[in-house]
């Protein structure tokens, strides 16, 4: 009788095929950031790797692979073996860089497998301590009032806040004039010194200015009031409809294993959660997010689609 249930278990098995066996986690996974160390997606990256490696049993390092917007760390990936050996962590400018650049080396949907969502939250809109305006509604009314004399800053041509902005102004019915930096620092700096009006920004990267008097903020791109920033209302309530909300996540390349990505998955989103990583999601007004990687990757696809709109209709485009 024994022999006759391990014949028709081995008999299961053979049936059931390779699919069926579970796939080994790597001896080793490399956590990719496509941005320079000391960003703030690489301090995230840095504050998972030692929790991913606990939990996997295995080793965890994190490299830096710098240029183009993101695109460079961002193709090796996608390049890389399908084995979950490689992964890639990285933000909601992923898919501004795809949705302004006519010629990319990936797809960002059909080249990668989404993995989990580490958190999200929204940008918050900042006005120079050397303008007069105290909200919202007043940024909007000087802009009404003199069509492209107000300006605003950002990290570049089809950089998130670029697009953010242009949405906001399509809302709002208003013409501002664009000014691109090479990085949102050097647009801040502008701001605390009045050479522009505004920027839409993370928070983190302009709160020193904020709590030195130099700038001030107006509002955010929540869709509604948000936990980190009571004292401030969402752009939303001037503008229905309007919200932004940026992301950090991380993404294997397409083909590898399902039940890698879903142990991956579980794991991270319960990491999200820890103290480590909540300390500096929490800079940004950043909240950790539970996502299954299905849900994740319909979020990916839904984002690509709003920003390639964007840029289109308004003919942005990154050569």
């Amino acid at each position: 009788m024994k022999k006759m249930i391990l014949g028709a278990a081995m008999l299961a098995c053979v049936l059931a095929g390779p699919a069926a066996a579970q796939s080994a986690v790597p001896k080793q996974i490399k956590i990719v950031v496509p941005f320079s160390a000391g960003a703030s997606n690489d301090a995230i990256a840095r504050a998972i790797a030692p929790q991913l490696a606990e939990r996997l049993k295995t080793i965890v390092i994190v490299e830096n692979r710098v240029g183009a917007a993101g695109v460079i760390g961002s193709e090796y990936v996608a390049k890389s073996a399908k084995d979950g050996a490689t992964l890639l962590l990285t933000s909601s400018t992923f898919l501004t860089s795809a949705a302004t650049q006519p010629r990319m080396p990936y797809d960002p949907v059909k080249s990668f497998a989404p993995v989990a969502m580490v958190g999200q939250g929204p940008l918050v809109l900042a006005v120079s301590g050397a303008k007069p305006y105290a909200d919202l509604p007043a940024v909007l009314d000087a802009a009404r009032a003199k069509p492209d004399a107000l300006n605003y800053g950002t990290a570049g041509i089809g950089s998130l806040a670029h697009l953010a902005t242009v949405m906001m102004n399509e809302s709002a019915k208003v013409a501002m004039t664009h000014v691109p930096y090479k990085g949102a620092a050097n647009a801040a700096s502008d701001l605390a010194g009045g050479q522009i009006d505004l920027m839409l920004a993370n928070y983190s990267s302009l709160a020193p200015l904020v709590q030195g008097g130099k700038v001030r903020l107006v509002a955010t791109t929540a869709p509604g009031a948000h936990a980190a920033f009571p004292a401030l209302p969402p752009a939303a309530s001037v503008l229905p409809g309007y919200a932004v909300e940026i992301w950090v996540g991380v993404f294997a390349p397409a083909g590898t294993p399902p039940d890698l990505i879903a142990l991956y998955n579980d794991a991270i989103n319960r990491i999200a959660t820890s103290k480590e990583t909540t300390a500096l999601l929490d800079m940004d007004g950043t909240a950790p997010a539970a996502l299954s990687s299905a849900d994740f990757g319909r979020r990916v696809a839904d984002d690509l689609a709003q920003w390639r709109q964007v840029a289109q209709s308004h003919h942005i485009s990154v050569e």
